[in-house]
């Protein structure tokens, strides 16, 4: 019976291979049911990432709690970057198992097209121009014999500076004005006034103070043009005119007329523009210029030892110094009283000028530098460095080389801008009467003293260059 009911050995053997076909099957189906189950995973973590990296922002937002600690009181979750470390270790395995089974999703092929499509649009794109550096425009404040023709030359080396050398002295001989008083404050409103023009580029301001006037936006009357760079530089600088006489015209080359026209498109061209000025005292009056918006300004103040500077003078401007002349030619006791006041007055001027300055009010705050002609002298260098580092302008290897060959030269005239500098600063002392740097003292006592100007007991110290003058001081750099 048993024999009766015995299969086949054929059939046995096909019922043996479809079981193990079907066991296939299913194994098949469960790995392609895994891995649809891992895919859903995958998109459910990415949603959750990119929520999570949405709860930080938006808590501070509500009320700038710290999102560590919220999501610490609520949850017991990891940071964002283990979070995201194992999604992407996540991704990587779930790519590396598509590749292997040659199942890699339409989805994520899609999304690296889209991705390399952006990043290539990226390179392609052009990128927003670097911000320019900010125009600065720098005042070198002085008076008359403080060196400032020598420390402006700093500025005036320097190619993307477009520099001019007292455009105020246009002014001062066109518009009258009495000393002291209303008419002080009314010439100073004034110097003020076109010294903003000039700062904004609009050298026409100019053209109402010049004599005789211009024509056409021409002239050959400004003064002292061969001091300014920028004056004598193409495309200002235009071809000779025959027959018409410069007054002032450039060093190492021969101009035409000065176009003011195209000066003032040379000055909006340039990165950077400074003025040396020694006809603005009083520094309060430069509010204005310092909160207009359209300028950055920045006040350079030079100040000298005020024995010096009347040494200077006497020699520079002998004919409004006869009354000292004969003072000291005639061995009299007392000097005229008005010479000592107007003396002491511009000592006083610069003086209060300086303490509002180191005062650092709001409005100058960062905006004013006070420099001594002397420290300038004995270490050139260092101390344009330090001017262009107020001014926040990057001082060029140009202006260096100038300062090297011009702190070493044996020059030394009334208004020359080469001079050994570190053995001419004190040359003065070795001519000046005793009796003379005694009224100096005495009318300038509280400038001395503010700037660090020692004053000599007897004419012996006075020609000792072994006696020191100076006190020492840091920089003065109000930021």
């Amino acid at each position: 019976m048993e024999k009766g009911l015995s299969l086949p050995q054929d059939c046995r053997h096909f019922l043996h291979s479809l079981r193990m076909r079907s066991k296939y099957a299913l194994f098949l189906a469960f790995v392609v049911v895994v891995f649809v189950f891992i895919e859903k995973e995958n998109k459910i973590i990415s949603r959750v990432s990119d929520k999570l990296k949405q709860i930080p922002q938006s808590l501070v937002d509500a009320n700038s709690t710290d999102p560590a600690l919220v999501l610490a009181e609520n949850a017991s979750l990891l940071s964002l970057s283990e979070l995201d470390s194992a999604f992407l270790q996540l991704q990587r395995r779930l790519r590396n198992l598509s590749l292997q089974l040659g199942m890699e999703p339409a989805e994520e092929a899609e999304e690296e097209q889209m991705l390399e499509a952006e990043e290539d649009w990226e390179q392609l794109e052009p990128r927003p121009p670097a911000e320019a550096p900010p125009r600065r425009h720098v005042l070198l404040m002085a008076t008359t014999r403080t060196g400032s023709s020598f420390v402006g030359e700093f500025f005036n080396q320097q190619g993307n500076i477009f520099y001019l050398f007292e455009p105020l002295w246009h002014i001062e001989r066109t518009v009258s004005f009495e000393q002291g008083g209303a008419n002080a404050a009314g010439s100073a409103l004034v110097y003020r006034d076109v010294l903003k023009q000039l700062f904004l580029c609009d050298l026409y301001i100019l053209e109402h103070f010049i004599i005789p006037a211009p024509e056409d936006h021409l002239t050959q009357f400004v003064f002292r043009r061969g001091s300014s760079r920028s004056l004598c530089e193409d495309p200002v600088c235009t071809p000779l005119v025959k027959k018409v006489f410069e007054k002032y015209p450039c060093k190492n080359r021969r101009c035409g007329p000065l176009n003011m026209t195209l000066a003032a498109e040379a000055c909006r061209r340039k990165e950077h523009m400074a003025i040396k000025a020694v006809r603005i005292r009083q520094l309060e009056f430069l509010q204005p210029l310092a909160e207009d918006p359209r300028l950055d300004l920045r006040v350079i103040q030079l100040v000298r030892d005020p024995r010096a500077v009347l040494a200077s003078r006497m020699v520079a401007f002998a004919d409004k110094y006869e009354t000292w002349k004969k003072w000291l030619a005639k061995g009299q006791d007392q000097l005229r009283e008005e010479e000592v006041l107007r003396l002491k007055g511009n000592c006083e001027s610069i003086r209060l000028s300086a303490e509002l300055g180191l005062r650092q009010p709001a409005w100058l705050r960062g905006r004013y530098m006070l420099v001594r002609y002397e420290d300038v002298a004995l270490r050139p260098l260092q101390k344009a460095q330090e001017m262009y580092r107020f001014a926040g302008i990057p001082l060029t290897p140009q202006v260096e080389d100038w300062i090297q060959k011009n702190t070493q030269a044996a020059h030394d005239g009334i208004y020359s801008t080469q001079k050994n500098s570190s053995e001419q600063f004190e040359k003065w002392r070795f001519s000046m009467p005793f009796k003379l740097a005694q009224v100096v003292q005495a009318a300038c006592g509280p400038a001395m003293r503010l700037f660090g100007y020692k004053p000599v007991q007897d004419a012996a110290s006075l020609s000792n260059r072994s006696v020191s003058l100076l006190e020492e001081r840091g920089t003065f750099w109000v930021t």
